[in-house]
């Protein structure tokens, strides 16, 4: 199915009442979804040399601290690894040696892939295949990148699509997905950036919805995007799901977003895979961060696995 099938199928789809959707049921016995963490939940720590964590210990502290076996990096803390072999090689033997999982690379600071100047987007584009073959070393089933551009909503589309469109190309034979963030801008719009990945019409050309990102401008007064409507029209096309965290009340919920809410729209598209933690809040360390986040997602998952 291609991707603008998909985007079709979601246009009629969207007419009906989200209320009437029935939810998807995971197998029998198994949670609804599985638990991954964004290296990002830890950025001031691995940024802090004193505290002598490195990206070749992210997935230690993943499983050793917090429980978890699924990892999602981030390209920053290993900018000038993605070529060197031994280096990718200790950090896949760890990752076996701790059964850990390697899903993804966030990559960032590679250039605009829907760049307006043609020459800058094509460097865009090659300048992320690097990521595309670390990510094959390490096992991983995507890369997340971002789809900046500028000029008018159709302009920024077509741009986007084009530079979307050809690292997907280079991507699908070797299996890896190329997923995009809401990210701020044109993409913080779930509705730009849907039309965006079914423009690409490429399958391995995705989404990866963030609950928290739909800043589509900020500043003294932040002009945001509705967060659930977003999700809604970006999950057609996930291919990976992240739960931003930055606050908790007493009881232990995000008091930004509504995980309960959130993850219902989640899996009504049947979504089933990783949801990956992704803590940015500054009241409680990223430690504790990172805990609550996974405790609230327990209690979301223990929830839905009964409805």
């Amino acid at each position: 199915m291609t991707n603008r099938r998909q985007f079709l199928q979601f246009a009629s789809a969207s007419a009906a009442s989200l209320s009437m959707a029935p939810l998807f049921a995971a197998d029998a016995g198994e949670a609804p979804f599985k638990i991954s963490l964004a290296e990002w939940s830890l950025h001031r720590t691995l940024r802090d040399a004193s505290k002598g964590l490195t990206n070749l210990d992210f997935p230690r502290v993943t499983k050793e601290e917090f429980g978890i076996d699924a990892v999602e990096y981030v390209n920053q803390f290993f900018k000038d690894k993605a070529n060197d072999q031994k280096y990718l090689g200790e950090l896949k033997t760890r990752c076996d040696d701790l059964g850990v999982k390697s899903l993804l690379i966030m990559c960032d600071g590679e250039g605009n892939l829907g760049d307006p100047d043609d020459a800058k987007r094509t460097k865009a584009v090659e300048n992320h295949y690097r990521w595309v073959d670390a990510a094959k070393f390490l096992g991983c089933h995507s890369i997340r990148v971002n789809a900046s551009s500028s000029g008018s909503y159709e302009e920024q589309m077509k741009l986007a699509a084009d530079g979307l469109r050809r690292l997907s190309e280079y991507a699908k034979p070797q299996g890896l997905n190329v997923i995009v963030e809401n990210h701020g801008g044109l993409s913080s719009n779930g509705a730009w950036l849907a039309g965006t990945i079914a423009k690409t019409e490429m399958d391995n050309c995705g989404t990866l919805p963030d609950f928290g990102n739909f800043y589509l401008s900020r500043g003294k007064e932040p002009k945001m995007y509705d967060r659930y409507k977003g999700v809604e029209e970006l999950m057609p096309f996930a291919k990976a799901v992240s739960a931003k965290s930055h606050d908790f009340d007493e009881d232990g919920n995000e008091v930004h977003t509504d995980y309960f809410k959130m993850m219902e729209i989640v899996l009504r598209h049947g979504y089933h895979g990783y949801v990956g933690i992704e803590y940015e809040g500054g009241k409680v360390s990223e430690y504790e961060g990172i805990k609550l986040t996974k405790a609230l997602l327990e209690r979301v998952a223990a929830k839905l696995a009964k409805a």
